[in-house]
């Protein structure tokens, strides 16, 4: 019995005992300190920094066409303090530049300059300039990153007008352009001049539809960016067509009904006197109808809201003529937002950014077979009727 109670013991002291064994620590692990934590990326067409140059020319280099110019942000494992309170005097980041024809070779390179290997598990921003989008397709430059898991997929794409490398830079120490940027595009809820964010997850999937769509575009100026319109992004091509202007891209939100907020400055027909609407909600409805061979929508968009700033002294704000004056001067201004962006999409660059054909796909999944191949062309000549109304529910805290 006694020998039996010792063998069932060792029975159950065994697995533990093995187990022990397994947790020897991570044997493939690197010091956090010696890692090179890449938060920020920008592409560009081909430009050599001088000290590139410097360091292939004394080392011999290697076989390349300088096509692309790739720029990698670094965060600084630490930075010293100086200055009056130890207040840091240096910048928090560093930026690396490559330039070749190879994005993942240039990758490798990098590891000849720095003691710290490139780690993309923290990428939060990818900047691609307008030069390199419209001459090469999304598909190609991102290629290797899409290939790669190491890359998070949350990681926010943008295009820059200029060039992108100027967007990972900033005239204040201690913050790091990358993070600035991302958390610009946490301010949706506050403006309606901001795309909802394209992360490189939603890529592949756009591209593989072959539908255009938006990249949201940054401007950047002496260490200062702003997010200024948005990008065209070819379905069949993949590669930039155009820009939308800021109030285009609001006159886009308000098509799609995505907004989260924002402002809509009507005029009072009566004073000339501005009122401000502040968005409280939004939605847009998209009603494809389908005749024969004839394809058109209808696009109902409504709205609640609020009086957030009133220059038209001589009225009362809760008197509902007024409120009615109010209503009627948001909804012209949205009336002449939608109008010009639809122009400016269908007319102009003729393609459809906002979301028609997909509806169409869903109502009218035969008729979508057919159009498909080349929908941003028959989307140019269809015809779409679109209606606004717009609902004061607040005043602020004055008049209520």
């Amino acid at each position: 019995m006694k020998r039996n109670l010792n063998n069932i013991r060792f029975l159950l002291i065994l697995p533990s005992v093995l187990f022990l064994f397994s947790l020897t620590g991570c044997w493939s692990s690197h010091e956090i300190e010696e890692l090179g934590f890449e938060v920020g990326l920008a592409f560009d067409k081909g430009k050599e920094a001088t000290i590139e140059k410097a360091l292939e020319e004394e080392g011999g280099g290697y076989s390349k066409k300088n096509l692309i110019t790739t720029t990698y942000q670094f965060v600084k494992p630490q930075s010293s303090s100086g200055g009056k309170g130890g207040a840091s005097q240096e910048k928090a980041y560093t930026n690396v530049s490559e330039t070749g024809d190879s994005l993942h070779q240039m990758i490798r390179e990098v590891s000849l300059r720095r003691d710290r290997p490139v780690i993309f598990h923290h990428t939060k921003v990818m900047v691609i300039s307008a030069n390199l989008a419209r001459t090469y397709s999304l598909k190609k430059l991102l290629d290797v990153f899409l290939r790669d898991n190491e890359i998070r997929p949350s990681c926010l794409m943008l295009i820059s007008k200029e060039r992108a490398s100027k967007t990972l830079e900033m005239k204040e120490t201690g913050e790091i352009p990358a993070l600035r940027l991302y958390g610009i595009a946490d301010n949706q809820y506050r403006t309606s001049r901001i795309l909802p964010p394209v992360p490189l997850a939603k890529l592949p999937g756009k591209m593989q539809s072959e539908s255009s769509f938006l990249l949201q575009n940054v401007v950047s100026a002496k260490g200062e960016v702003k997010f200024s319109g948005a990008a065209i992004i070819k379905g069949k091509t993949k590669k930039l067509h155009g820009f939308l202007s800021e109030k285009e891209l609001e006159g886009l939100t308000w098509i799609t009904g995505k907004g989260k907020g924002g402002l809509v400055k009507g005029v009072d027909k009566e004073t000339g006197q501005p009122i401000m609407y502040e968005v409280a909600s939004m939605k847009s409805t998209i009603t494809p109808h389908v005749k024969g061979n004839k394809i058109s929508f209808d696009v109902n968009i409504e709205s609640e809201g609020r009086i957030s700033e009133n220059w038209v002294t001589s009225e009362t704000p809760f008197k509902n003529k007024f409120l009615t004056r109010a209503e009627k001067a948001a909804k012209k201004e949205v009336n002449r937002l939608v109008s010009h962006t639809l122009k400016k999409i269908q007319k102009e660059y003729q393609v459809d950014v906002a979301g028609f054909g997909n509806r169409l796909r869903i109502k009218y999944p035969k008729e979508w077979e057919k159009v498909k191949k080349d929908w941003d062309k028959t989307f140019s000549k269809v015809p779409i009727k679109y209606s606004v109304k717009i609902n004061i529910k607040g005043y602020g805290a004055k008049g209520s």
